[in-house]
């Protein structure tokens, strides 16, 4: 609570010594993609939105709608872009049918961690790329990185993986780039908001799912329908939501109103992960306890699935020039990184 107080504080002063250009007053209206309750996915675009009231003493007012309640959870980039609606709050993975490379931004399977992903984004040129990549495809929004969790669990299912055989003809719900590899290994995949899956499960219209992270499978009651939680989440190391304003608005904003949705949103990504590290561990534990099977899918599984993981990257970077320019500059900063991050930090077992 200390840290939200002096992170508010600091805001506010920037607030108070800019509030002369802060002529017109910005009112959004923010349809989210994820519950408010689930922590470190939906609870950082509530955090926004409260923080920035305050922080700007009343100049930015944004009203964030549950899922579902002003926009489908699947239609926010389109709604934002055409001006439906100012804001939206989502994971951008979902749209990589309209826009290819942008699960880059989203998730990429055996890719970075959170931290040395923020690093790429924000150092790395991964920002300003992002813009372009909307931009190139006719997308009339400004995108802001506003939350990142660490790895997700590898999904629930009713049995183990043993091998790769298991995953021909499963039904499963799977996001993003990870979807791709396992249709590439015979699964049919589906994609379904995260309110949809509980029921889905328990009616047999899927198999198995991912979502996310312990803390939040456990408030959707996963663990109520299936036993085996896998890990570790190969395809989602990082998961990165994103603030989508519409470039008309964002561009109508003062330089100081930017400057704090800019502050509050890197506030928010920073407490989304540590509340997601928080919990997590208490979270999983309690899962144990109650007889779900935290299971390691076996290592030569995972080596198989990081070499088709590498076909599907490379087969996304011929078929898209975006895709290819951000693929590279991510393996480019990878490669590098990886010295760093073998020899800086203790082993995982240790």
């Amino acid at each position: 609570m200390k840290l939200l107080k002096t992170l508010t504080g600091v805001a506010g002063a920037i607030a108070l010594t800019t509030g002369s250009a802060m002529a017109d007053d910005l009112r959004w209206k923010m349809p989210v993609a994820f519950a408010t309750n689930l922590p470190g996915l939906g609870s950082p675009a509530a955090w926004v939105a409260d923080n920035l009231t305050t922080a700007s003493d009343g100049s930015i007012q944004v009203r964030v709608y549950e899922p579902g309640k002003l926009v489908p959870p699947f239609d926010i980039l389109q709604a934002v872009s055409e001006g439906k609606v100012s804001a939206g709050y989502t994971w951008i993975g979902y749209d990589q049918g309209k826009v290819p490379a942008v699960p880059l931004f989203a998730a990429v399977p055996f890719g970075m961690k959170p931290w040395s992903y923020i690093g790429w984004y924000y150092y790395g040129g991964g920002h300003e790329m992002l813009q372009e990549v909307y931009a190139n495809k006719g997308y009339d929004v400004h995108a802001q990185l506003c939350g990142i969790i660490g790895p997700e669990t590898a999904g629930w299912y009713s049995s183990p993986i043993n091998s790769l055989d298991d995953y021909e003809g499963m039904k499963i719900r799977f996001a993003g780039l990870g979807g791709k590899v396992l249709e590439k290994l015979g699964a049919s995949v589906t994609m379904m908001p995260g309110g949809e899956l509980y029921q889905a499960l328990e009616k047999g219209t899927i198999d198995a799912t991912e979502f996310s992270m312990p803390a939040i499978d456990q408030i959707l009651g996963f663990d109520q329908v299936v036993k085996y939680n896998l890990f570790p989440g190969w395809h989602q190391q990082f998961t990165a939501q994103y603030m989508l304003i519409n470039q008309k608005e964002w561009d109508r904003a003062t330089e100081a109103q930017k400057a704090l949705v800019e502050a509050s949103c890197t506030a928010a990504t920073t407490l989304g992960l540590a509340e997601g590290e928080y919990k997590n561990p208490a979270v999983l534990a309690g899962f144990q306890e109650s007889g779900v099977q935290a299971d390691q899918i076996p290592r030569e599984v995972l080596e198989k699935l990081q070499e088709v993981t590498q076909e599907v990257l490379e087969e996304e970077a011929a078929k898209d020039a975006d895709f290819k320019r951000v693929y590279e500059s991510q393996k480019e900063f990878m490669d590098v990184y990886e010295v760093w991050g073998k020899r800086a930090y203790l082993p995982a077992d240790m």
